[in-house]
């Protein structure tokens, strides 16, 4: 049995921040210690942190690995990669992938895959179709992280909208139900009308007024209704507008079946962005406006959000060319997402403790994750080590995506993830990934 010790460091968990400790017994951590206390058994190896923090690994609940069939742009090995450089353990992936994961058989597939080529844990979800929810009841909860639902039209087109299913779906699910929430019937309007004024392709400026936020609020507010209904556990995604945030209540996420995330993309960037970044931020739902970023970020520090995710979607370069329109929707963000929050942390947004909440302990909680997300005995060390007075710039030549861009290239952070432990061993360090690894499958209470 190897034991590590990790020392002097600054341990951020469960809304403390203190110095002291991890020892980590191979794939576990064994003990948490305060101040300067020592193992009670010697350990092997010997870590110094230098009194940078460290906090549990980022859980992702949002990602589109884009493996199978559309791995020119992405696969499960490159992007779990990028995710481990930047902090991040686990992750959860979407179904809109070729073929979907609308079948036993493509799931079945697919963690398959992941055991052979993923460097950190994970799950993945089942997707929701107008033509399959009779196969709900025959997932296994303890393995899927849960069911996603379409109810807009986005990449992959997995749209349900009959509102016969959606009922079927939000009773018969047994599990959380994700949902990627925009009014279809708006959108298609908004689309004529635009054409109709500016051509086929209107510039990307208009993206967010095609893809608007009436969309939104519509579409999130019937999944609310349907879940009060049905008693669904219901989780929205990506919320990007303020007005969405009064549909959420500011409760701690025990009392409460109805929870929001919001992305780096929605947090980070607003829509004066278009100007200098165009078509390479364009994602669905839209990027929205200042007023609504800043509402969004001034919720982090309530209950009103409660997991920040990355939506990471990785396109070709050459997918991104074009207007609102033609242009593809998703960027690639996995990479650089908790440096981003950290450094909203250094612009007083929120706390480091908030932080760990939503991108550590909430996606844990929210999906009954086993033994993850938290600095507790007993837990896998999913650790990462972030030294958070380093200031740098993104460059290209450091982008790990298989796509290798990403909208962040010329942002100037403060923190930097100086190493990350996946069950235990030592996955990234020294700007180096342990690209050998395997990670493991996500379990779930249930």
């Amino acid at each position: 049995m190897k034991r590590t010790w990790i020392k002097n460091a600054r341990i951020v968990n469960e809304g403390k921040t203190f110095h002291g400790s991890v020892v980590i017994e191979d794939e576990v951590i064994a003990q948490v210690l305060a101040d300067d206390a020592s193992p009670t058994i010697p350990c092997e190896e010997v870590i110094d942190a230098n009194g940078y923090y460290l906090m549990p690994g980022v859980i992702d609940d949002h990602v589109h690995f884009r493996d199978p069939g559309l791995t020119q742009k992405a696969d499960m090995h490159t992007e779990s990669t990028a995710a481990v450089a930047g902090g991040v353990t686990s992750y959860m992936d979407m179904p809109n992938t070729t073929p979907q994961t609308t079948s036993l058989e493509a799931l079945e597939a697919k963690f398959a895959d992941a055991a052979t080529k993923s460097v950190i844990n994970y799950s993945f979800y089942f997707g929701a179709t107008n033509n399959n929810a009779d196969i709900l009841s025959q997932l296994d909860k303890s393995r899927v992280c849960g069911v996603k639902l379409f109810m807009g039209a986005s990449t992959g087109n997995m749209l349900v909208d009959r509102m016969e299913v959606l009922r079927k779906v939000f009773a018969n699910a047994g599990m959380l139900i994700a949902t990627h929430c925009e009014e279809q019937s708006i959108i298609s309007a908004n689309t004529a009308a635009f054409k109709e004024k500016y051509g086929e392709d209107p510039d990307i400026k208009h993206h967010p007024q095609i893809r608007s936020a009436e969309a939104c609020i519509h579409s999130s507010s019937l999944a609310i209704k349907l879940a009060k209904e049905t008693g669904a556990r219901l989780h929205i995604l990506h919320i990007s507008t303020a007005d969405e945030l009064d549909l959420f209540e500011d409760k701690p996420l025990d009392e409460k079946k109805i929870t929001s995330e919001a992305c780096i993309s929605h947090l980070y960037f607003c829509d004066k962005d278009y100007e200098t970044l165009g078509a390479r931020i364009k994602c669905n739902p839209a990027i929205k406006t200042a007023a609504d970023r800043d509402a969004l970020r001034k919720a982090l520090s309530t209950n009103r959000i409660d997991v920040i995710g990355t939506d990471h979607a990785p396109h070709l370069l050459k997918e991104k060319q074009g207007g609102a329109l033609k242009a593809v929707s998703g960027m690639p963000m996995i990479q650089f997402s908790l440096i981003a929050i950290m450094e909203l942390v250094h612009q007083g947004v929120l706390t480091i403790e908030q932080l760990v909440q939503k991108m550590c302990h909430a996606p844990a909680q929210l999906y009954n994750i086993e033994r993850r997300g938290f600095v507790r005995p007993g837990y896998q060390a999913d650790l990462v080590l972030v030294n958070p007075d380093n200031e740098w710039t993104i460059t290209a030549d450091c982008i790990l995506s298989k796509c290798g861009w990403s909208p962040m290239e010329g942002q100037t952070f403060h923190a930097q993830v100086e190493k990350t432990f996946v069950n235990g061993h030592l996955v990234y360090n020294n700007n180096k990934v342990d690209e050998a690894h395997r990670g493991q499958e996500l379990r779930f209470k249930r």
